[in-house]
């Protein structure tokens, strides 16, 4: 059966000028945001990834480890990729989501008979009444392999958006695949150490997220907070209004509006179970504001038939396996069931070695 919200976008709610929005996206009080500890500028970390493809780059090899170790998530510079490319997927993305309602469900993430699938435009999946509902409507699409892109579901209007995201998900994917070589490096080993888990034919998502502007932002999340279901992601935020949120050392931190040009970079559960947790996914949520918002995001996932479990070269006695194997697509199907739920995809599918066991192991 599926739930009666799943049709409503948030931006026709919130062309209504309520003075707050409805009770399904209200929070429980507990629950509901403070707002985020500004960071300062010069402590949030940034990476250049041309630097990063000079093994004899210490320093910038350095700055990337320690972005890693205190964030999980850090900008990047360097990646090659015209400003130009960057303001016209911006601009065609919003275009697109301030097209008349009719023409942006031709591409619904709906069947025929109205049920939910991942790709497409609408909200995210809701399955029960008791669900608090996102501030947020978007556009899911896969963008590789290109051979397995479903071609109904990307916009034909902009015109330009479906040649941009062509482009970008290229540029995008080579800062990916240095920023996981540099990652193989910073442990002691090949750069391939990583790239050669992943596979040659990464299955890559791009998720285009639209925030309405909110009458009250003190009461909804734009996005509730979760880990990203990824090896690496890569994200172009919005030029001018921040709202991303990390959770760091029991704080919720705000990350800056990046300089023209920036990318950033998250660390995703995938690469939390390859790493044997040396690196880990952060928590991030978003959090509204009254004026509207989007974001491209890209996820980088394993080739769905690989297994995905700790590196042997990162167990060993003084460090057991943290997780338990399973394969890479029984993992990606689960994020959308751990996600509806707010659980992390890798506490919701129970491959996480209880410290019992662990210690049992070290014992032995």
């Amino acid at each position: 059966m599926v739930h009666q919200a799943q049709g409503q976008m948030v931006q026709e709610v919130a062309a209504g000028s309520l003075p707050a929005p409805p009770s399904r996206y209200v929070l429980r009080e507990a629950d509901r945001p403070t707002g985020g500890v500004a960071a300062p500028e010069l402590a949030f970390p940034t990476v250049d990834v041309q630097r990063l493809a000079d093994p004899g780059d210490v320093e910038e090899a350095a700055k990337l480890r320690s972005a890693l170790e205190s964030w999980g998530l850090f900008a990047v510079t360097g990646h090659g990729m015209p400003e130009s490319l960057l303001d016209g997927l911006r601009d065609a993305g919003l275009e697109f989501f301030h097209l008349p309602p009719e023409e942006k469900l031709k591409h619904a993430n709906r069947t025929e008979a109205g049920e939910f699938q991942p790709e497409g435009y609408g909200i995210d999946r809701v399955d029960t009444d008791e669900q608090v509902l996102d501030w947020c409507d978007r556009l899911y699409l896969t963008v590789q392999p290109e051979e397995e892109r479903r071609m109904q579901f990307w916009p034909t209007r902009p015109p330009s958006l479906s040649k941009l995201l062509h482009e970008y998900t290229l540029g995008s994917e080579k800062v990916a695949r240095r920023v996981l070589a540099a990652m193989a490096r910073a442990l002691g080993f090949d750069e391939g150490f990583f790239l050669d888990h992943v596979g040659e034919n990464v299955a890559t998502y791009a998720r285009f997220t639209y925030y309405p502007p909110c009458p009250r932002p003190d009461l909804v999340y734009g996005l509730k907070p979760h880990t990203d279901n990824s090896v690496v992601t890569v994200l172009l935020l919005d030029r001018d209004v921040g709202g991303l949120q990390v959770l760091r050392d029991g704080r919720w931190v705000d990350v800056p509006v990046l300089r023209r040009g920036e990318l950033l970079v998250v660390v995703g559960e995938e690469m939390e179970i390859m790493s044997n947790a040396v690196f880990r996914a952060p928590t991030h949520r978003v959090v509204t504001s009254e004026r509207e918002r989007m974001t491209l995001v890209l996820f980088y996932q394993p080739e769905p038939n690989r297994d995905l479990a700790p590196a042997e070269e990162l167990v060993g006695e003084d460090r057991p396996a943290m997780y338990r194997k399973l394969r890479a697509k029984a993992f990606a199907d689960g994020f959308w069931d751990a996600f509806a739920l707010g659980e992390r995809t890798i506490d919701f599918l129970k491959i996480k070695v209880e410290q019992e066991q662990l210690e049992l192991k070290a014992a032995s």
